[in-house]
């Protein structure tokens, strides 16, 4: 008598299917998200030409007003933070104008690749947003601190 081994199957993976309603509402998001980053980009542009005149503006003020010398000092940081926050806009701006696309073509053409990637770029998105949240709420919290301790020793320095 033989015994017959069975080797188990697996499980067939289950399949998503989304309903026409979703799709017209992915759809919809996907225009909105590229219009939004479109702007992105545009916005982008106007963050470093600032970030290219920023430092002329500081050099000016301190050459028109003595009072002013160490605003002179002041540009190049101040450009650098204009580069950072244009790179950063740059970011949030792709990931927006890539998940427009990609969703729009994906719905459209019934293309499950184009789909998983659109919501790729939506998921590297919000990661970007969450970072950034972080990082600023970091950042307030470091100067409500910083402020308490400018405070208490201008305090001290009054007495």
């Amino acid at each position: 008598m033989e015994i017959e081994e069975t080797i188990p199957q697996a499980a067939p993976e289950p399949q998503m299917i989304i309903t026409e309603q979703a799709q017209y509402y992915l759809q919809k998001a996907g225009q909105w998200a590229y219009f939004l980053g479109i702007l992105g980009f545009i916005g982008t542009v106007f963050i470093g030409l600032m970030a290219l005149f920023v430092g002329t503006m500081f050099t000016t003020m301190a050459a028109m007003n003595p009072l002013l010398a160490g605003a002179a000092g002041m540009g190049g940081v101040v450009t650098a933070v204009y580069l950072l926050l244009a790179a950063v806009s740059f970011f949030f701006a792709l990931y927006l104008y890539q998940f427009g696309d990609r969703i729009k073509k994906g719905i459209t053409y019934s293309n499950l690749v184009d789909v998983t990637s659109a919501l790729g770029k939506l998921k590297s998105f919000f990661k970007l947003w969450g970072i950034f949240s972080i990082v600023y709420i970091a950042f307030m919290i470091l100067f409500f601190f910083a402020m308490i301790f400018v405070g208490a020793n201008a305090a001290h320095l009054a007495q």
